[in-house]
């Protein structure tokens, strides 16, 4: 099985440069369908207008992080089950497991590059693949 290259995806970082690597990073490896947001509140106000496969977003964001999205999401029956990637500079374990415990899909830490962002993306929906 291979990953919808059209899937919808809304990336969710507060630093405009950021999008647009992230941006680019997923045209490299083909992906065509992608929104953004500049923080928790307004990716939650895409997600509520539009259905996407796949969020990808940074931990720290204000007002809304990245960690209280995520817990928004999972709390809500309708986003509850869309695959969540977060994205941070900082590597602590207990960020890790804090996010693992609020249901993220998977984990990266800056800097990264298409092959790793690849990697992560296909981990969720060829080696586990779930309807998102």
């Amino acid at each position: 099985m291979s990953v919808d290259l059209s899937m919808p995806i809304l990336v969710v970082d507060d630093y405009n440069t950021m999008v647009r690597i992230i941006r680019n990073l997923l045209r490299q490896v083909g992906f065509t369908n992608v929104d953004d947001a500049s923080d928790g509140i307004g990716a939650l106000r895409r997600l509520r207008e539009k259905r996407y496969s796949l969020v990808i977003s940074d931990w720290n964001m204000e007002p809304m992080t990245g960690y209280e999205l995520l817990k928004e999401m999972r709390a809500d029956p309708v986003l509850a089950a869309v695959p969540f990637i977060m994205i941070t500079a900082e590597s602590k374990t207990e960020n890790v497991i804090a996010a693992k415990k609020a249901g993220v899909s998977n984990y990266i830490v800056k800097p990264f590059n298409a092959a790793t962002l690849k990697a992560k993306i296909d981990a969720i929906f060829v080696e586990q693949p779930h309807a998102a």
